[in-house]
């Protein structure tokens, strides 16, 4: 059993601003000046403890998230295995693409940033249990949390990996449209939770993913920000 306890629930198609902004990472701008090791170690840290937390968040509210974040938790709440065991090693596949199409530096800040992020979200509820959590308050601070994460990710030249690397790959290769992509494996996402998971929460799963982008649409411009 993990050592997240919570209620399951079910993402959101709408995560189109989550898959611009990976685009966006295999393609920082030329004059950035790049972030130094100490930098980069302690922006990936810090981006794995509040991605953790959101996700910690989300669960215990029993909400899900798109991505492979949202398939680890739905595993998670069918079969009681361990989040942060699942996330690890259902990201594995997707390394090799991040390898060939974005660089060792990239798949491997992104491999340390899902084991780091999958452990601390499994030591939270040990660490500092939740006695109990709305799914209201879960999806609004969960969702910031979690986009705030993928931000600082972003900012450092790595990723929470899975659907984010493959619709990148796909766009860059066949032209396909990232945000679609992503919005259509999130709606089959949805689609399989329903056999799973209680109905009623996939409104509060469709607001935490809504806050999510949002942090992401507001906060990340390519260009604006000049670290690499």
């Amino acid at each position: 059993m993990s050592a997240i306890h919570a209620k399951p629930s079910q993402p959101d198609p709408h995560d189109a601003a989550e898959a611009e902004a990976a685009v966006a990472v295999a393609a920082p701008e030329a004059s950035a000046q790049r972030h130094t090791l100490v930098e980069d170690v302690q922006g990936l840290v810090l981006a794995s403890l509040v991605g953790a937390l959101g996700l910690s968040i989300l669960a215990t509210g029993g909400l899900l998230v798109g991505g492979i974040a949202g398939v680890s938790l739905l595993v998670h709440y069918a079969s009681g295995w361990n989040f942060g065991l699942l996330f690890v090693l259902i990201n594995l596949p997707f390394y090799w693409i991040a390898v060939q199409r974005m660089g060792w530096e990239f798949t491997l800040k992104t491999f340390l940033a899902v084991g780091v992020t999958g452990f601390v979200a499994d030591a939270i509820p040990r660490w500092a249990p939740f006695e109990s959590m709305s799914p209201a308050f879960s999806a609004i601070f969960g969702g910031a949390l979690v986009g705030m994460g993928i931000l600082s990710f972003i900012r450092h030249r790595a990723s929470l990996g899975g659907v984010g690397i493959v619709v990148v790959w796909l766009q860059r290769s066949r032209g396909w449209s990232a945000g679609k992509l992503q919005m259509g494996f999130d709606t089959v996402l949805m689609l399989v939770a329903l056999m799973i998971v209680p109905p009623a929460q996939v409104l509060y799963s469709a607001l935490g993913v809504l806050v999510l982008n949002l942090v992401l649409l507001f906060n990340h411009r390519p260009g604006r920000y000049m670290g690499a």
